[in-house]
Protein backbone atom coordinates (compact mmCIF):
# COMPACT_ATOMS: atom_id res chain seq x y z
CA UNK A 1 0.00 0.00 0.00
CA UNK A 2 1.50 3.12 -1.29
CA UNK A 3 -0.82 5.92 1.30
CA UNK A 4 0.90 4.73 4.80
CA UNK A 5 3.49 5.75 6.12
CA UNK A 6 5.79 6.88 3.79
CA UNK A 7 3.23 9.52 2.98
CA UNK A 8 3.02 10.64 6.32
CA UNK A 9 6.63 11.05 6.77
CA UNK A 10 7.10 12.50 3.10
CA UNK A 11 4.44 15.10 4.46
CA UNK A 12 6.18 15.94 7.69
CA UNK A 13 9.52 15.93 5.71
CA UNK A 14 8.18 18.80 2.86
CA UNK A 15 8.76 21.69 5.67
CA UNK A 16 4.74 22.31 6.34
CA UNK A 17 5.37 22.66 9.65
CA UNK A 18 5.48 25.90 11.63
CA UNK A 19 9.28 25.61 12.90
CA UNK A 20 8.73 28.10 15.63
CA UNK A 21 9.76 25.89 18.54
CA UNK A 22 13.64 26.94 18.93
CA UNK A 23 17.24 25.71 17.43
CA UNK A 24 15.95 21.92 17.65
CA UNK A 25 13.42 22.48 14.72
CA UNK A 26 16.02 24.21 12.94
CA UNK A 27 17.71 20.61 12.55
CA UNK A 28 14.14 19.61 10.75
CA UNK A 29 12.61 22.10 9.10
CA UNK A 30 14.66 22.53 6.09
CA UNK A 31 15.85 26.55 5.57
CA UNK A 32 14.06 28.35 3.97
CA UNK A 33 15.09 31.08 0.99
CA UNK A 34 13.19 33.92 -0.01
CA UNK A 35 14.01 35.25 -3.57
CA UNK A 36 12.22 38.94 -4.66
CA UNK A 37 12.91 39.55 -8.21
CA UNK A 38 10.72 40.99 -10.69
CA UNK A 39 12.43 39.02 -13.39
CA UNK A 40 10.80 35.99 -14.09
CA UNK A 41 13.99 34.17 -15.14
CA UNK A 42 16.49 35.11 -12.18
CA UNK A 43 13.04 33.61 -10.06
CA UNK A 44 13.34 30.65 -11.12
CA UNK A 45 17.10 30.77 -11.89
CA UNK A 46 17.31 31.12 -8.36
CA UNK A 47 14.70 28.64 -7.20
CA UNK A 48 16.41 25.60 -9.63
CA UNK A 49 19.83 26.82 -7.78
CA UNK A 50 18.06 26.53 -4.44
CA UNK A 51 16.35 23.70 -4.65
CA UNK A 52 19.04 21.64 -6.00
CA UNK A 53 20.82 23.32 -2.77
CA UNK A 54 18.16 21.62 -0.38
CA UNK A 55 16.78 24.30 0.44
CA UNK A 56 12.78 25.39 0.96
CA UNK A 57 12.05 28.31 -1.89
CA UNK A 58 9.24 30.96 -1.65
CA UNK A 59 9.14 33.81 -4.88
CA UNK A 60 7.99 36.91 -4.76
CA UNK A 61 7.81 39.12 -7.81
CA UNK A 62 7.97 42.74 -5.98
CA UNK A 63 8.20 44.37 -2.71
CA UNK A 64 4.57 44.13 -2.09
CA UNK A 65 4.36 40.53 -2.45
CA UNK A 66 7.28 40.12 -0.61
CA UNK A 67 6.08 42.02 2.31
CA UNK A 68 3.17 39.69 2.95
CA UNK A 69 5.33 36.29 2.24
CA UNK A 70 8.06 37.49 4.70
CA UNK A 71 5.21 37.81 7.45
CA UNK A 72 3.06 34.48 6.33
CA UNK A 73 6.00 32.38 6.04
CA UNK A 74 9.29 33.62 8.22
CA UNK A 75 12.01 32.77 5.80
CA UNK A 76 15.72 32.39 7.31
CA UNK A 77 17.34 34.52 4.43
CA UNK A 78 16.17 36.61 1.71
CA UNK A 79 17.65 37.87 -1.74
CA UNK A 80 15.97 41.06 -2.66
CA UNK A 81 16.60 42.95 -6.58
CA UNK A 82 17.09 46.62 -5.95
CA UNK A 83 15.40 47.73 -9.39
CA UNK A 84 11.89 46.81 -9.23
CA UNK A 85 8.48 48.68 -9.97
CA UNK A 86 6.40 49.68 -6.77
CA UNK A 87 8.92 49.16 -3.94
CA UNK A 88 12.61 48.96 -4.82
CA UNK A 89 14.60 46.57 -2.93
CA UNK A 90 16.08 49.45 -0.82
CA UNK A 91 12.81 50.46 0.36
CA UNK A 92 11.67 46.58 0.71
CA UNK A 93 14.90 45.60 2.82
CA UNK A 94 14.13 48.70 5.17
CA UNK A 95 10.79 47.64 5.81
CA UNK A 96 11.62 44.31 6.47
CA UNK A 97 14.98 45.07 9.15
CA UNK A 98 12.42 47.82 10.82
CA UNK A 99 9.91 45.02 12.10
CA UNK A 100 11.87 43.47 15.09
CA UNK A 101 10.58 40.29 14.31
CA UNK A 102 12.48 40.15 11.02
CA UNK A 103 15.31 42.59 11.62
CA UNK A 104 17.71 39.20 11.99
CA UNK A 105 16.96 38.05 9.07
CA UNK A 106 19.99 38.22 6.39
CA UNK A 107 19.20 40.11 3.13
CA UNK A 108 21.31 39.93 0.58
CA UNK A 109 20.47 42.82 -2.29
CA UNK A 110 20.62 41.52 -6.00
CA UNK A 111 21.65 43.83 -8.48
CA UNK A 112 22.88 43.88 -12.35
CA UNK A 113 25.43 47.01 -11.23
CA UNK A 114 28.80 46.20 -9.27
CA UNK A 115 29.05 49.89 -7.89
CA UNK A 116 30.10 51.23 -4.44
CA UNK A 117 27.59 53.36 -4.37
CA UNK A 118 24.65 50.12 -4.70
CA UNK A 119 26.63 48.29 -2.25
CA UNK A 120 26.79 50.90 0.35
CA UNK A 121 23.16 52.16 -0.10
CA UNK A 122 22.26 48.34 0.43
CA UNK A 123 24.23 48.60 3.80
CA UNK A 124 22.74 51.42 5.15
CA UNK A 125 19.15 50.34 5.05
CA UNK A 126 20.45 46.87 6.45
CA UNK A 127 21.25 44.26 4.32
CA UNK A 128 24.32 41.92 5.03
CA UNK A 129 25.28 41.19 1.39
CA UNK A 130 25.32 42.01 -2.24
CA UNK A 131 25.01 39.55 -5.00
CA UNK A 132 26.12 40.30 -8.38
CA UNK A 133 23.31 39.51 -11.30
CA UNK A 134 23.64 37.01 -13.42
CA UNK A 135 24.77 34.82 -10.79
CA UNK A 136 26.26 31.37 -11.00
CA UNK A 137 24.56 28.47 -8.87
CA UNK A 138 27.98 28.22 -6.48
CA UNK A 139 27.55 31.71 -6.07
CA UNK A 140 24.18 31.39 -4.92
CA UNK A 141 24.31 28.81 -3.05
CA UNK A 142 27.65 29.94 -1.37
CA UNK A 143 26.33 32.83 -0.13
CA UNK A 144 23.31 30.55 1.51
CA UNK A 145 25.83 28.78 3.23
CA UNK A 146 28.13 31.91 4.27
CA UNK A 147 24.85 33.74 5.84
CA UNK A 148 23.43 30.48 7.29
CA UNK A 149 26.28 29.69 9.51
CA UNK A 150 26.17 33.67 10.83
CA UNK A 151 22.92 33.41 11.75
Amino acid sequence: MMNESPASDSAEADGSGSGTSGSISANLTPFKVLVIDDSNTIRRSAEIFLKQGGYDVLLAEDGFDALSKVNDHSPDLIFCDILMPRLDGYQTCAIIKRNAKFAGVPVIMLSSKDGLFDKARGRMVGSQDYLTKPFTKDQLLQAVQTHRRVG
